[in-house]
């Protein structure tokens, strides 16, 4: 029994802010009911490589993508664009492995530590975050590691 059980999920985070490694936490179930998700029913993932603390990419979660996420170990999104569930690497084959998911002090953002294979960003970088941005000029810092047509067959640039 944790001393959160009985906490209202919209009260839940605020009161985990001076819990410790000691404390017992209540069901994941009622820990995702407590959950931020936006207006839309979503919460950003941050994916980062675990290892070597690579920041891969940003997208997005419904509770449905972070339960599965949860239950199987292969990270799965939710695509806006499609209105669907996305499993990394469904159609590219390069897939992330979650390693640990946590959630920040909100409850509003999700970091998931993963293994990623290949590339993760759909230009075929290992990164999505490539484009650096100073105080007057911007700059490419890598170079794709995998032809976009090659990861999707012509879909990428479409």
């Amino acid at each position: 029994m944790s001393r959160f059980d009985q906490v209202a999920p919209d009260a839940l985070f605020k009161q985990l802010e001076r819990a410790t490694p000691e404390d017992s936490l209540p069901a994941i179930a009622t820990l995702l009911t407590a959950v931020r998700f936006n207006a839309d029913g979503l919460i950003p993932a941050i994916a980062q490589q675990h290892d070597s603390k690579e920041v891969l990419m940003m997208a997005w979660m419904n509770r449905q993508a972070l339960e599965e996420t949860l239950t199987t170990q292969r990270v799965c999104y939710y695509s806006r664009s499609r209105g669907k569930l996305w499993r990394k690497g469904e159609s590219s084959g390069q897939q992330q492995q979650l390693v640990s998911a946590a959630l920040d002090c909100d409850g509003d953002t999700l970091l998931l530590q993963v293994e990623q294979t290949g590339p993760a960003c759909h230009t075929g970088r290992r990164s999505c975050f490539y484009i650096g941005v100073a105080e007057e000029q911007a700059s490419i810092t890598s170079t794709p590691l995998i032809d976009p047509d090659e990861l999707y067959g012509n879909k990428a640039s479409s």
